[in-house]
């Protein structure tokens, strides 16, 4: 069975941009501020480097009781026991993924524009990443993602949707009370001195606007 979700906070890791000393105290301090979702990404690692810190990311999350999703990485993923895994538009294929990792598991996707949104829920997958929305340094080479074309994605898919770069307390109110699940946050919480701070500031903001609330 899969696990219940909730996309509110999601956030993203960042080796090179966190202000602590390690991973594990960021993702606890953003946690404690508020996220409600924590995606492993490790883009430079070997792959026992990943595993380690997969590892120690999934004692964390379990302790703290909030899923924990694995960038790319479906072997690592099932390895630690991961709630699930998120794949890109040059990574496997939903479909593929989905074989190896099970029906129980969560299998998020990116998507920038309509089509790779349908296509992404044509194949099976659990909830849609949409962006990049803004630029942003953790992705200098990403397509950016109108407004607009967000719109079109929600009017076509019901799969729960967050959107995904340069989101932070400047750009949040563009998505208030949009009807999308949840904000995934790289620097604006990682790259914060006070991460917990940080973390619940954008909750607090982005939940504002949400009339259901």
């Amino acid at each position: 069975m899969k696990p219940k979700i909730d996309y509110t906070l999601y956030l993203v890791t960042d080796r090179k941009l966190m202000s602590s000393p390690t991973i594990e105290e960021s993702v606890e301090q953003a946690v404690r501020g508020g996220c409600t979702l924590v995606q492993l990404r490790e883009k430079e690692s070997s792959s026992r480097d990943f595993y380690k810190t997969a590892m120690k990311l999934r004692e964390l999350t379990t302790r703290l009781d909030v899923p924990l999703i694995v960038n790319d990485r479906v072997d690592i993923a099932l390895a630690v026991g991961a709630d699930g895994v998120h794949v890109g538009q040059d990574d496997l294929p939903v479909e593929v993924a989905r074989q190896i990792i099970g029906p129980d598991k969560i299998i998020g996707v990116s998507a920038s524009s309509l089509s790779e949104a349908l296509k992404a829920t044509e194949d099976g997958a659990d909830y849609l990443g949409i962006g990049a929305m803004f630029t942003t340094d953790t992705k200098a080479d990403a397509h950016l993602t109108a407004i607009e074309e967000l719109q079109r994605i929600q009017e076509a898919v019901s799969l729960p949707i967050v959107v995904i770069g340069g989101i932070s307390k400047e750009t949040v109110s563009f998505f208030r009370d949009s009807g999308i699940e949840g904000l995934a946050v790289v620097s604006a919480i990682v790259a914060q001195k006070d991460i917990a701070g940080a973390t619940q500031e954008l909750k607090k903001l982005f939940l504002e606007g949400r009339t259901n609330v």
